[in-house]
């Protein structure tokens, strides 16, 4: 079942599935449907609303050159429309505002089975980092690195406490509180700063600038930001990818979401994401991504949020 503007996008594409089926074994009825086709005036052509949020990089920003928009361009041309983008900040109730709210079609960032919305196969996998001034010579890759209790470490958080993160309960479970400094991915305060461009890139900068010596950070965010600091940053795959003693995973495998009636849609898309696999692997390089492969799916408290 399907609805709205991807309904649409989803026809068209269909269409031109049928065109080229026909093409291939009845010649002279893929003709008529073209010749019929021709003589209809063109419609405009439709859009795909992608939901995002403004002050979002590396994902999306406010002028389109996050990695989802670049992704959604690739999507949006194999299904042979134009790309909208539909601003709205990630924070707590984004989907319902969004996507359910049906004032965009798709969400090209979200958790693998996120309830929320239908999802996609995962077309990605990616972790959380240690993030630390190569020049400091750390060589830390695990949680329970004696080193860290001696100490300064940064974590993200999505509120106004220190319970949401994994990283944070990591820690704390391993009696690490006073030395951990929380930085809010959004910003200034916890319903953000718009004014303040690229909150997530402040951990990142905290790094650089000495204000804490190592961070866990959401591996894209800092595969991004870390290239684009003054100092060269080292950055490790958080061990363990399942922390046992906390519960909180590590590692989470991602995909794409559609309101749920959308069941045709997901399918359409698995294909598309198949056939587009080598471009959006080399976006995903490109925006400093790192990309984990095999292994379980989490999510986040950040994105149940989202909800």
């Amino acid at each position: 079942m399907r609805s709205g503007l991807f309904a649409r996008a989803c026809g068209a594409a269909l269409a031109g599935a049928v065109v080229l089926a026909l093409s291939a074994v009845q010649p002279a009825a893929a003709q008529a449907s073209s010749g019929s086709a021709a003589q209809q005036s063109p419609g405009p052509k439709p859009t795909l609303r992608l939901c995002e949020d403004p002050n979002n990089l590396p994902y999306s920003s406010k002028d389109s050159v996050g990695l989802e928009h670049k992704i959604g361009e690739l999507i949006a041309h194999d299904l042979g429309t134009l790309v909208e983008d539909v601003w709205q900040p990630q924070r707590r109730g984004f989907v319902r505002n969004t996507l359910n709210a049906g004032r965009c079609d798709l969400i090209v960032n979200v958790p693998a089975h996120y309830d929320p919305v239908a999802t996609t196969k995962p077309y990605y996998r990616t972790t959380y980092v240690f993030l630390y001034r190569t020049d400091r010579r750390y060589h830390i890759t695990s949680l329970d690195d004696p080193l860290l209790h001696r100490l300064k470490i940064g974590v993200q958080i999505t509120g106004d406490d220190y319970e949401n993160p994994p990283a944070a309960q990591a820690l704390a479970v391993r009696h690490m509180v006073n030395n951990v400094i929380g930085y809010s991915v959004y910003g200034d305060s916890v319903y953000g700063n718009m004014s303040s461009a690229n909150p997530a890139a402040n951990i990142v900068k905290a790094v650089a600038h000495g204000d804490v010596d190592v961070a866990i950070v959401w591996g894209p965010t800092a595969g991004y930001f870390a290239p684009r600091q003054s100092v060269p940053l080292t950055m490790v795959p958080v061990s363990p990818s399942m922390d046992s003693l906390s519960g909180q995973p590590f590692v989470y495998s991602m995909a794409m979401g559609v309101p749920k009636a959308d069941t045709g849609a997901v399918t359409l898309l698995n294909g598309l994401i198949e056939r587009e696999r080598p471009a959006i692997e080399k976006l995903l390089r490109e925006y400093g991504v790192p990309l984990v492969r095999g292994g379980k799916t989490a999510m986040t408290t950040a994105e149940q949020d989202k909800r």
